[in-house]
């Protein structure tokens, strides 16, 4: 065992796995089994929920009892994963005789293949074996997926210019060859450590940024110097006009070969105008890649301490924007059965009206004692927190001199938390 194992990379789409056991080390197992498109069958009398939950999906197969040597049939690789030693041993001996590589959960020296500490960044699998010790594999792993996330290395190979030679190290390659793309990236509420993997993964790779006002700045700064960045708060005339130039923007630099990000604060779908950039690039025919956030009607709350719903407090919350107020014709808010019912509702872009919005819910039914809380830039080293009741909270809030955005919440969720 003194040798250096050999890294490979196993295509195992539509080529049948088999894993003995059912337990933990399993449940960690199968998953990038999956991912991979392998047949798995999985052979064990009990299985942990999560596997169950598969095997009742139909994304593998389970031979409910013990190993028997013929699961092997058709195999391409066996992996064991259970406690007792002599059973690991003899569907190891088995996949032996028939040179079908095992990995072995309890005893990594008896094994005829190891299973890596992996991380993934997009297209960029990074696996490490440690030499066969686990610990040193993770930490290693672990300081290479920060520094990834982080886009301090290449997350794609490099691009090639017209006579062949390499492009700029360190960056994504240009999509010029590859065709333009946009990316609707949803920022989250304001803390730049709650955008996903994957929308920071695409921030790395973008060659044109066009930003909302409300996107943390952080991640604007940790843009490559020579991306565009499209300022989309700058952009002129009223709201109808400002989006149809976003959505220019965006068609005509992916049409140029750029990869594009639209970067948003919260969700793109939340009252995000998103579905109107879709439309708009799928009409001129550019691909779009659709990254959810993290949207500030829960996470503003949540970060005062507040959650949305709560057993036998809450079984249903509501978001509703309140930028119109409720006497408008412009409304499609049904603002009187709103007041009816019994869980939380979480008002956004709502403070500007926000008394017409108390009032209003208090004169169809929803009393007036109702808890109600405001978070001010919620996530944010700047979020300030009002608590106060619906009858009350528009003069409350003023009196605090809160400004958007916020987030209002009413509901007796609001102090349920309180220790």
């Amino acid at each position: 065992m003194s040798a250096n194992p050999y890294p490979l990379g196993l295509r195992l789409a539509g080529r049948r796995v088999v894993v003995v056991g059912g337990g933990a080390v399993a449940t960690r197992r199968v998953p990038a089994l999956l991912d991979a498109g392998a047949d798995v069958l999985l052979v064990a009398p009990e299985l942990t929920p999560a596997l169950r939950a598969h095997a009742d999906a139909g994304r593998l197969h389970w031979a409910r009892r013990r190993f028997a040597v013929d699961d092997l049939d058709g195999a391409w690789l066996v992996q064991v994963a259970v406690n007792d030693p002599v059973a690991a041993a003899a569907v190891s001996a088995a996949a032996g005789e028939r040179r079908i590589f095992c990995v072995r959960a309890d005893d990594r020296v008896a094994a005829t293949a190891w299973t890596p500490a992996v991380t993934r960044q997009g297209p960029v699998t990074v696996a490490v074996l440690g030499g066969g010790d686990p610990r040193r594999a993770m930490a290693v792993r672990d300081a290479v997926r920060d520094l990834l996330a982080a886009g301090a290395g290449p997350l794609a190979p490099p691009s090639t210019t017209g006579d062949g030679t390499a492009g700029a190290p360190g960056r994504a390659p240009s999509t010029t060859a590859r065709g333009g793309r946009v990316a609707l990236v949803g920022a989250g509420p304001g803390d730049p450590e709650l955008i996903t993997v994957k929308g920071r993964r695409l921030l790395t790779e973008a060659d044109v940024v066009v930003a909302d006002r409300l996107v943390p700045g952080l991640l604007l700064d940790e843009l490559r110097p020579e991306v565009e960045l499209v300022d989309a708060a700058k952009i002129p005339y009223g709201p109808a006009r400002a989006q149809e130039e976003i959505n220019r923007v965006l068609v005509d630099r992916a049409l140029a070969g750029k990869a594009v990000v639209r970067l948003k604060g919260g969700d793109p779908y939340v009252f995000g105008r998103g579905g109107e950039e879709l439309l708009a690039c799928a009409a001129a025919g550019v691909p779009v890649t659709v990254v959810s956030g993290v949207t500030s009607a829960i996470a503003a709350p949540a970060g005062a301490g507040v959650p949305v719903t709560h057993r036998a407090v809450a079984h249903e919350f509501t978001v509703v924007s309140g930028h119109v107020p409720p006497a408008s014709p412009a409304s499609m808010v049904r603002w009187e059965h709103l007041a009816g019912l019994r869980g939380t509702l979480v008002i956004v872009m709502g403070l500007k009206n926000l008394g017409a919005i108390s009032a209003t819910l208090v004169t169809h039914g929803r009393p007036a004692d109702t808890p109600a809380v405001v978070v001010q830039e919620g996530t944010t080293g700047d979020q300030r927190t009002v608590r106060s009741t619906l009858g009350g909270v528009a003069v409350d809030v003023a009196a605090a001199g809160l400004r958007p955005p916020a987030v209002v919440l009413i509901g007796d969720v609001v102090g349920v938390l309180d220790t």
